[in-house]
């Protein structure tokens, strides 16, 4: 018995004289999508047990999928600013104007893949985009690999196949890029997607492979149309990693080191492989059920890339009267994402 208080005593005496050691956090993660999404079971779940690991179970994470703190996606990154949640996962572009550097990256036809694009987000990011995202803690800054077009009724091959159609766009960018292409976009949140499709209400959605299982749009889509190998997507989505920056200062010295050590670079690496993986296994699963993905030919993504160049030049020209050079910045996003 002496023993035991002994060791008891040792072991409180640890902990005074160095409470850093007894610190315990639990960081508040929210999302946009269903927990089955990839961002969740094959992103955020392994990278919160790789720091719970580390930390000796001082770092544990809890989940909220879906919104399940209340708002919407577009309030995700306030809710990182308030403390309603410790860490979001969410799209710049869904706060519409608050963050315009990093739209460079969504600039028709930049995007090719999940990993090259994820590698030059964040480069882009610390070269031309600190700044703005300067109220957080940035833990990764990486991009949907490319969103492509599925419909319900009928394929897309050609630029003349989209006009009139109405799809769901995902950001300001590819609403612009859609209706330069003929379409009619509409702005709706993931999780109404599925339920307007099968309504009616729009024919389809641009949206990358990585939403197409969790939100059962392969359920009311049979046809998805997407650029050959190689080539640039119409449009992508930047996604972001952001942290309520009080939280992360309050955070003990050996705990701020465990969690940049698996964020940044490490951490948009893991997203890339992933997006990129469930991009390719999807594809398999859709067509398996009966669905159809179609490559757009070289001269129809020309004719497409020709209709979208007024894009970028009107993105550059706002960029000019905000105070920024635009032409540098979308010449940065195409030259990053060509590496």
């Amino acid at each position: 018995m002496q023993r035991r208080y002994a060791a008891l005593a040792l072991t409180l005496a640890a902990f005074i004289g160095n409470p850093a050691a007894a610190e315990e956090v639990t960081l508040k993660i929210a999302h946009f999508l269903p927990s089955a999404a990839a961002a969740q079971q094959m992103v955020l779940e392994p990278w919160c047990a790789t720091l719970a690991q580390e930390s000796s179970r001082r770092i544990a994470c809890q989940i909220y999928p879906a919104m399940q703190l209340g708002g919407t996606p577009g309030q995700l990154a306030d809710q990182a600013l308030r403390g309603v949640a410790d860490i979001v996962w969410t799209a710049p572009g869904y706060s519409a104007g608050r963050f315009p550097a990093i739209e460079a990256m969504e600039l028709p036809f930049v995007v090719r893949d999940a990993a090259s694009g994820s590698k030059a987000a964040w480069d882009f990011y610390e070269q031309y985009a600190k700044q703005e995202f300067s109220k957080y803690k940035v833990l990764a800054v990486h991009v949907d690999g490319g969103v492509a077009l599925h419909t319900s009724k009928r394929a897309i091959a050609s630029l003349a196949d989209i006009k009139g159609l109405k799809l769901r766009t995902p950001t300001r960018m590819a609403s612009k890029t859609l209706a330069a292409l003929g379409g009619e976009p509409v702005s709706m949140p993931p999780g109404q997607v599925t339920e307007a499709i099968s309504k009616g209400v729009v024919d389809g959605a641009m949206g990358a492979w990585e939403v197409v299982l969790p939100t059962k749009l392969d359920e009311v889509t049979k046809y998805h149309t997407q650029p050959a190998v190689g080539q640039a997507y119409p449009a992508a989505t930047v996604l972001v990693l952001l942290m309520n920056q009080q939280k992360y200062e309050g955070l003990a010295p050996d705990l701020k080191a465990i969690l940049d050590r698996h964020s940044g670079p490490a951490l948009v690496e893991r997203f890339g492989k992933v997006w990129d993986d469930v991009a390719a296994k999807t594809q398999e699963k859709v067509r398996a059920a009966g669905g159809q993905v179609v490559d757009i030919s070289e001269a129809d993504l020309s004719a497409m890339k020709n209709a979208a160049r007024g894009v970028d030049a009107e993105w550059r020209a706002e960029m000019d009267k905000k105070g920024q050079d635009g032409t540098k910045l979308s010449e940065a996003a195409h030259a990053l994402a060509r590496r």
